[in-house]
């Protein structure tokens, strides 16, 4: 008795959830035309492509989920990978060296909850970071000791700084 009732019930919210797609699609305004990202070696990546008007950065995920995107902090390009789940921005020791973010040994004195276990981390504030079109200013960060972070991360410190960022289909967009 319950099986038709079941099998109703998922016939309808798939035809829902394909409607809703399709209405997107619709709605939708024509898609801009796309610049790629280089990688450093110059090849393209997955989710490296870009796209978007002034201050509107559209992301599309690689073939784990991941978004990444480069960085630009006084003038040097840094790979990063965004995650939500970040409430500030973290920098390799590496990326962060690269970028000008000098820290000591003295320095890593705030302890940080990561998948791996509590470190201490150097607390930074990046004057400036750019995405493509969206800059912005004064950022709280943190700086891993090295070797403990594989890929610096884009946290929230940046991106609740913007004025929307959404996730959808794969695509993940940026708005300054």
């Amino acid at each position: 008795m319950t099986r038709p009732i079941v099998w109703a019930l998922g016939v309808t919210a798939a035809a829902a959830i394909w409607g809703i797609g399709l209405a997107e699609r619709f709605q939708r305004p024509p898609a801009p035309e796309t610049a790629i990202i280089a990688t450093p070696l110059g090849e393209r990546a997955m989710g490296a492509s870009v796209r978007g008007g002034p201050s509107t950065l559209t992301l599309f995920s690689d073939a784990q989920g991941h978004f990444s995107t480069d960085a630009v902090i006084d003038g040097k390009r840094l790979r990063m990978l965004v995650d939500t789940g970040a409430t500030a921005c973290a920098f390799t020791y590496e990326d962060a060296e690269r970028a000008g973010l000098r820290v000591g040994e003295h320095d890593f004195r705030v302890p940080v909850q990561t998948a791996n276990g509590t470190i201490l981390a150097a607390p930074v504030r990046i004057p400036e970071i750019r995405i493509g079109t969206i800059t912005v200013q004064g950022v709280n960060g943190m700086v891993m000791p090295r070797g403990r972070l594989s890929t610096s991360l884009l946290g929230m410190s940046f991106l609740k700084r913007l004025n929307e960022f959404s996730m959808n289909g794969g695509r993940l967009t940026l708005r300054g």
